[in-house]
């Protein structure tokens, strides 16, 4: 019998090119990223329960998980709004396990579900991010309409996500986090990069920190 060695890798493996791309110049107009190694938990408070599953998120992780659409963002993880008495527990991959813990934290009020292999985190920023944006996504992304801590359970590109902001990016310009499932990445990926080129980009990956 043959032996089989399974190997995980990105969903963005073949199609993410590290380096520059495009219109060429001192500065990118656009950044482009991968968040890699990430864990994904999302939480849906059970009939009647939402919130013992709100004290429950406040006890683990410091604060409540976003009550209308927004992220929340703790020292270790972010709490991203996913539909009425619903969320998303974003953090770094850790050794231990996430999904243990969130589990024995919201046993009996809350069902869970793990997403870390089932999504791909692309991060976009750079002062010409919105323009690229707004190609293919009919959501305001201006500063009023979508400031930080914002969040929304949206269709890009006929692409079922999740987007929220960010901290702003240490060029001081917006920085928009998009959760697509993994059989769609590599789409979205070359969509956001076709509609960048002309501002000039930098494709990278990085951990989640």
């Amino acid at each position: 019998m043959a032996d089989f060695s399974w190997n995980t890798q990105s969903a963005l493996e073949k199609a993410l090119v590290p380096g520059r791309h495009g219109v060429a110049g001192t500065q990118a107009g656009v950044t482009l990223e991968e968040v890699r190694d990430i864990s994904l938990v999302q939480v849906m408070a059970r009939r009647g329960r939402a919130a013992e599953t709100a004290k429950a998120a406040k006890k683990l992780f410091g604060i409540e998980p976003p009550r209308a659409p927004g992220a929340a963002v703790a020292r270790n993880a972010t709490l991203i709004w996913s539909g009425p008495d619903q969320f998303i527990v974003f953090s770094a991959r850790q050794a231990d396990g996430q999904f243990a813990k969130v589990s024995k934290a919201f046993a009996g009020i809350a069902s869970l579900s793990d997403q870390s292999d089932g999504r791909c985190l692309i991060r976009i920023g750079g002062p010409r991010a919105r323009q690229a944006l707004a190609k293919f996504c009919s959501l305001d992304l201006d500063d009023k309409a979508f400031p930080l801590g914002a969040a929304a359970t949206t269709s890009i590109d006929h692409t079922a996500m999740n987007i929220w902001r960010g901290a702003d990016g240490t060029d001081g310009h917006a920085v928009f986090n998009m959760l697509v499932f993994t059989s769609f990445a590599d789409s979205l990926w070359h969509t956001i990069l076709d509609s960048s080129l002309e501002y000039g980009v930098q494709a990278s990956s990085a951990h989640a920190a």
